[in-house]
């Protein structure tokens, strides 16, 4: 089935063939034309019009506004159209298409990798450009931190020394090969320093040698300072498991959480 759709915002026409839907469904995503033949990726996404604001709504609009293009390293946004059908608001946004694939198909990593020591060096820069960006979004919340970390992992939740921006989902079927490229940014915001890079290590503990990898290049993890970030995912994701997601990390997550209690 081919299907075509004018983006007013992106000043062409996109047709598309295939989809792929994201996390729960709840964003269709697919490779486009636009009616010159340029490559772009089309994602759509939909909600009661009543909630169609706040930070997963705007995270693409805003990250936009926030990095540009990131020299490269984030997919560059170029347009974005509503349509309101009755009580349901729809937006499509228009992307650059990255050409190169993604590193799994899911976020929990199945395999070994082998990256050179260039992917990790880009990306530790990429995350740092980040970090030092200026924003009201928010991605964690102390709130939650001083509910749900004494529940999952029966200690106060850490101190945060130091707030920043972040990516917030920075996972395998987030990232691209060299050079390494994020998408996804719908929930970009403040977290505890590190949220990105324990994010990325959550996902990977079933490889523990690619594990090593995310630790040698992010040395906030196991640090004082990133006690907070590794707290805050490792709770997210034991909360994850107990809803039925992400059950195959659910023994290695507990060896985290015993490490991270010893801290």
């Amino acid at each position: 089935m081919s299907i075509r759709l004018s983006i007013p915002a992106a000043g062409s026409t996109a047709s598309w063939t295939g989809e792929f839907y994201g996390w729960a469904r709840r964003t269709l995503g697919a490779p486009a034309r636009t009616a010159s033949g340029a490559p772009v990726w089309l994602r759509l996404v939909s909600s009661p019009e009543d909630k169609a604001s706040g930070k997963l709504w705007d995270g693409a609009l805003d990250a936009r506004h926030a990095f540009g293009d990131l020299d490269g390293h984030r997919p560059a946004l170029l347009g974005v159209h509503d349509m309101f059908d009755d009580t349901t608001a729809y937006r499509a946004e228009l992307s650059v298409r990255v050409e190169e694939p993604v590193l799994a198909g899911d976020p929990i990593l199945q395999h070994e990798l082998q990256l050179p020591d260039s992917w990790w060096e880009d990306l530790a820069a990429t995350l740092e450009k980040v970090s030092a960006v200026a924003t009201g979004r928010v991605a964690v919340r102390r709130q939650y931190m001083d509910r749900a970390i004494p529940r999952f992992l029966g200690i106060p939740a850490p101190t945060v020394t130091r707030w920043s921006t972040a990516h917030s989902d920075v996972h395998w079927a987030n990232l691209t090969g060299t050079p390494p490229r994020a998408l996804d940014w719908e929930g970009w915001g403040q977290a505890p320093e590190g949220v990105d890079s324990a994010t990325l290590y959550g996902y990977t503990l079933l490889q523990p040698g690619t594990a090593a990898h995310v630790r040698d290049a992010f040395p906030v993890l196991g640090s004082t300072a990133g006690l907070a970030a590794e707290a805050t995912v490792c709770t997210q994701l034991l909360q994850t498991v107990t809803r039925g997601d992400n059950l195959v990390l659910e023994d290695q997550l507990g060896r985290w959480a015993e490490e991270l209690r010893r801290r």
